[in-house]
């Protein structure tokens, strides 16, 4: 089973109200059996570190250094990005699948024919910044594409979990300051190979065990850097000529408070210059007070979401030649766990805002 942990920090009244309000409706049995499955992709990717003796202290090495804000130590070596993984990107891997579930009709218009082309350049194959799984598909299927910005490994299991279960193909990419690329690899691997079974399963089992994704299903793109540090033209290029959705899963408060208010707003302005017309823009977030970021010498706090909207929004001030449009806000979601998983070691459950933006042309150039 599936241990579940409280908030460490107690919620407001207004919090315990809403959770109260909030019913847990019965999960479909397939849906349980597809949450299952990824977990255990999960814990078979991560086997051996799960299993290590100091996987326990090297999360709390993990955890201070997070605290601290020493984001080189939490994530400088291969060992502390497996455990991280292992740990915190399950549960979010599970919600991230479901809000990519609820959007899914919004994909349609901006699905392609055809996979998008598969990057051949050498040189950014073997840089260690930039590491490409690359693979070949039908036609038959719609390709949905993504870019993940500040995310791996919950974000790549939950667009392969999407693919899954809308029968499409997809282009991801996933760009991080932290040296992801063995991790994308080895899930990537999972995601496209059967489940590890028991040498004693039956014939049945063994014959019914196919891989989440076929080979060729998805293409998985990872790039190192700093997103605020791209110009137009770098980013132009990450985004490519295509739709696409933009994510930024837990890492736009992130961006408000380390990169600056300011640098952060640019890069919001820059994408929504860059973006080809129709694309969308998913922000999803730790809720409510949480999420706040200090403006001024007087360190005055204002929700992300005031400044998401401040910037993208406000009718004071438009921008030329596009605009954006919120199709879809949450203030604060739950995301249960349902009873009946099984996981190594306990999860829990997470609460989340998340806004879906979609940029639209008013130029007629466009």
């Amino acid at each position: 089973m599936v241990k579940k942990q409280t908030p460490k920090k107690n919620p407001s009244k207004k919090d315990k109200q809403a959770s109260a309000a909030d019913p847990i409706l019965p999960v479909d049995p397939q849906i349980l059996i597809h949450q299952q499955r990824i977990l255990k992709l999960f814990s078979d990717a991560f086997n051996p570190v799960l299993l290590s003796e100091d996987f326990t202290a090297r999360l709390q090495s993990i955890k201070q250094a997070l605290f601290n804000r020493e984001f080189d130590a939490a994530f400088g070596t291969e060992e502390n990005l497996q455990a991280y993984a292992a740990r915190w990107s399950p549960t979010r891997a599970l919600c991230y699948s479901s809000i990519f579930q609820t959007i899914a009709h919004h994909f349609d218009d901006m699905a392609l024919t055809s996979p998008p082309p598969t990057n051949n350049n050498d040189d950014d194959e073997n840089s260690s910044e930039s590491a490409s799984i690359e693979t070949s598909d039908s036609n038959t299927r719609k390709a949905i594409k993504m870019l993940c910005i500040g995310g791996c490994a919950a974000e790549q299991i939950a667009f392969a979990s999407l693919l899954h279960q809308t029968n499409s193909s997809g282009h991801l990419t996933l760009l991080d300051a932290a040296p992801w690329t063995q991790v994308v690899s080895l899930l990537q691997n999972h995601i496209t190979s059967p489940p590890l079974l028991s040498k004693y399963a039956s014939a049945a089992i063994k014959a019914a065990n196919t891989p989440l994704l076929e080979q060729g299903q998805l293409e998985t793109t990872f790039s190192q850097g700093d997103i605020l540090a791209l110009d137009k033209e770098a980013l132009s290029s990450l985004l490519g000529r295509e739709p696409l959705t933009v994510t930024l899963m837990f890492t736009l408060n992130e961006l408000y408070t380390n990169g600056g208010i300011g640098k952060t707003t640019k890069f919001l302005k820059l994408l929504g210059e860059v973006m080809p017309d129709g694309s969308m823009l998913l922000v999803v977030d730790s809720p409510g007070s949480y999420s706040e970021a200090a403006v001024g010498k007087e360190q005055k706090r204002y929700p992300m979401q005031w400044l998401l909207d401040h910037t993208l929004i406000d009718p004071r001030a438009p921008s030329p030649g596009y605009e954006w449009e919120k199709i879809e806000s949450h203030d604060s979601v739950w995301f249960r766990l349902p009873d009946g998983l099984s996981y190594p070691i306990q999860l829990e459950n997470m609460r989340y805002q998340m806004h879906l933006y979609q940029r639209r042309s008013t130029s007629p150039t466009q």
